[in-house]
């Protein structure tokens, strides 16, 4: 970042210092591409393992944009191999049962 600092100050960029950034710049790229991926991937993954289709559907990520925009048409569009949840319906709560009888009180002798 200082070495940035200092091109970017500088009234007559050197060429050895912009190939040193440009260098630095190409290493640091695919490890934030990679990175995006998957946290593309992750999420992906496992909404497709719950709608009901293969998880490896989800390297379709890996074409930028397109793969993406693919995938999700795939996700609104489809219908979802999911059996939903039997609704139940509303019912009563059973009575309480009796209590049990009492003894006598006071007790007698």
């Amino acid at each position: 970042m200082h070495s940035l600092a200092l091109f970017l100050l500088q009234n007559t960029p050197d060429s050895e210092q912009a190939m040193h950034i440009f260098a630095l710049m190409m290493a640091i790229i695919p490890f934030i591409i990679l990175i995006g991926i998957a946290i593309l991937m992750v999420p992906f993954w496992f909404i497709l393992k719950k709608a009901g289709f293969t998880p490896w559907l989800s390297l379709v990520c890996l074409v930028p944009t397109l793969g993406v925009l693919v995938l999700l048409y795939v996700l609104a569009f489809a219908e979802w191999k999911v059996v939903p949840a039997p609704q139940q319906a509303w019912s009563p709560q059973p009575p309480y049962p009796p209590y049990p009888p009492q003894p006598p009180y006071p007790p007698q002798s």
